[in-house]
């Protein structure tokens, strides 16, 4: 849950929320395959065949400011440099437009590379 003060009073977003936003911002670069489980829990959960809606990405607040963690699967022979970067511009572009909430670092982690 995000929570956040404005003059009208506490706003709370769900991590369900931000995290749909958040993957379907990246997913729609070019040269993204898909999103990877991040961290134990998520593996355990998609093992399980649970419908991950967070899946590769965590959302998480420092200091008022959002730092967002993805881990993606790119397409073999893309630019990794110039897709991590269009991952980038196009989260942060998101996630501020739609909340108004001022969005300090997306860390980008290229797990698996697909073959298509």
């Amino acid at each position: 849950m995000i929570r956040f003060q404005n003059p009208l009073g506490q706003v709370e977003i769900s991590q369900n929320y931000f995290s749909g936003l958040v993957s379907h911002a990246a997913q729609s670069c070019f040269g993204v395959a898909g999103m990877v489980a991040s961290g134990a829990s998520q593996g355990l959960r998609s093992i399980a065949g649970a419908k991950l809606p967070d899946k590769g990405v965590l959302v998480r607040t420092e200091n008022g400011a959002l730092i967002v963690d993805l881990h993606i699967e790119a397409a073999y022979g893309v630019n990794l440099n110039a897709l991590v970067r269009s991952i980038i511009s196009e989260v942060r572009y998101a996630v501020e437009q739609a909340t108004g909430l001022k969005v300090s670092r997306v860390n980008v982690y290229v797990d698996a590379m697909r073959h298509e």
